[in-house]
């Protein structure tokens, strides 16, 4: 059975520590690779980490975590939920069946709820595995000497260099004989926007946004950090695109 990679949302200290207590008694099944305790670094984990299975605390410091997830479902496929909360409402219930969360559970967590809330999540991601992943498919680029092929999810941005473009991983850059009309064209809409005249951005990478510097750091799955500065209009499309 795989592991499932999770995360505890949590703003009380108190019930997030008798949570992560519980959960080691399920490590076999889950492992969770980070805790938080609000929204803001709730969603920054999550789109850092993607992982399998959040516990998730349905209000976080008066902030209602149905928005967050709203906000997530925009720029990734959602984890499994199981919510945590001290209330019994209604509301967040249909709130909750609505996502297709994993369960619902009342705080203080029973032991035995919570066994039978990981083991339905375990199913459903044994259920929606993906077939064994093939390797990614890797685009050819003219360069100086010839030819270089860069798989489109390794790309971090792209700049304008004259007539040509520089191509930028999380390892190196690479001048390509090719302009970014042509490269925009090329690459999937989907995950590549084009934020100025001179730069294109894969917006799956993009994990802070800093409109007062106007930097955009972009993270590798791997955890290692680009810097790009951009202009303020660049910010901003990037800002109302990527959540």
């Amino acid at each position: 059975m795989k592991t499932l990679k999770a995360i505890v949302v949590e703003d009380e200290r108190l019930p997030r520590l008798s949570l992560l207590a519980k959960l080691e008694d399920f490590r076999h099944t889950v492992e969770v690779v980070d805790a938080c305790d609000n929204y803001d670094s709730a969603r920054m984990s999550i789109l850092r980490h993607r992982p399998d299975l959040l516990f998730l605390d349905i209000q976080l410091q008066g902030r209602d975590s149905i928005g967050l997830l709203d906000e997530l479902k925009e720029t990734i496929s959602l984890p499994h939920v199981i919510f945590t909360t001290a209330y019994s409402d209604r509301k967040y219930l249909m709130s909750a069946i609505k996502l297709s969360a994993v369960d619902y559970l009342l705080k203080p967590i029973d032991k035995g709820e919570l066994a039978h809330a990981i083991a339905k999540a375990a199913d459903r991601a044994t259920v929606n595995a993906p077939a064994a992943p093939s390797l990614p498919e890797k685009l050819s680029f003219k360069s100086v000497n010839g030819k270089i092929f860069i798989a489109a999810d390794d790309i971090a941005y792209i700049k304008a260099d004259g007539n040509y473009a520089c191509i930028n991983t999380f390892h190196d850059q690479s001048l390509i004989l090719e302009n970014l009309l042509s490269l925009e064209q090329r690459l999937p809409a989907a995950t590549f926007i084009r934020v100025d005249r001179s730069t294109i951005v894969n917006r799956t990478k993009v994990f802070r946004l800093n409109h007062k510097q106007l930097v955009c750091i972009l993270l590798s799955e791997g955890g290692r950090e680009l810097r790009l500065q951009l202009s303020k209009s660049a910010v901003e499309k990037l800002m109302a695109t990527v959540g």
